[in-house]
């Protein structure tokens, strides 16, 4: 991995004391003393960001994940810290049947505390409600994502009481996510990216040196995985941007980005 982040410093657990102090709450996370931590946070390497927020930051804490194509990065650095933190999983009903067995794997490999929200419906009761609402346009996909996807996720944080919200996000990812900073605030809540600068050569040399895997859709093309209906392989697609939602859209609204 060293080869990859070099540029980034590696603070060890009694190094700790000379870091940014983290601020008790999100209306104390103004702009200069955003543009401090966040500075700092750049500075140094992943590990030592997870380590800092759980340190500097207020609980309780919990990590979400789609259990897409790379998510063992995210989920091996923070249940390496804390494996009882909450891995918030919003099983949309349409999830691929690898996807469940990668969760599987993922959960006995790294002792993980999966803690899984669906929307109200069954997706029988869903459908004949709605249709296939993911075929109705970006008004139809923009509902759907709202129901099966965003309001669960809201629930989550609610029912769990989060204070601070790890989540695997880079800026290489997409256009939309290019402006993320290592630490932000939304709804209240404190949002980490402690991989938000990663390439994707970072990732492959992390699950290298930590015997991580895949996703299993991953050799058959699949590099951003969802759901089975909005989900392609990148044989059947001409751009990058058509990989998901049929490039009516990139962001489910989970994250609360545009685009």
């Amino acid at each position: 991995m060293s080869e990859a982040v070099a540029v980034r410093k590696v603070v060890k657990p009694d190094d700790l004391a000379g870091a940014p102090r983290g601020p008790v709450n999100t209306t104390a996370f103004g702009a200069e003393t955003s543009r401090e931590i966040n500075d700092w946070l750049a500075s140094v390497d992943a590990e030592t960001r997870v380590r800092w927020s759980l340190t500097h930051l207020p609980g309780p804490f919990a990590l979400s994940s789609s259990f897409g194509a790379q998510a063992a990065v995210s989920l091996h650095l923070v249940a390496k810290q804390d494996p009882s933190i909450p891995v918030i999983l919003v099983d949309t009903g349409y999830l691929f049947p690898e996807t469940y067995e990668f969760i599987e794997t993922l959960r006995k490999q790294l002792l993980l505390n999966i803690q899984t929200f669906s929307a109200a419906q069954g997706v029988a009761e869903f459908e004949a409600q709605n249709g296939k609402l993911w075929e109705q346009g970006r008004e139809g996909l923009d509902k759907y994502l709202e129901i099966r996807k965003v309001e669960p996720m809201r629930r989550a944080l609610r029912t769990l009481g989060v204070n601070t919200w790890f989540a695997g996000l880079r800026r290489s990812q997409a256009e939309s996510r290019a402006k993320l900073n290592p630490l932000e605030t939304r709804d209240g809540r404190f949002k980490v990216h402690p991989i938000f600068d990663w390439s994707d050569r970072d990732v492959y040399l992390y699950l290298k040196a930590h015997g991580l895997p895949y996703h299993p859709l991953w050799d058959r093309g699949y590099v951003s995985i969802g759901d089975w209906h909005s989900t392609k392989s990148l044989s059947e697609v001409e751009t990058a941007e058509e990989l998901r939602f049929s490039g009516l859209k990139r962001e489910c609204g989970i994250h609360g980005l545009e685009g």
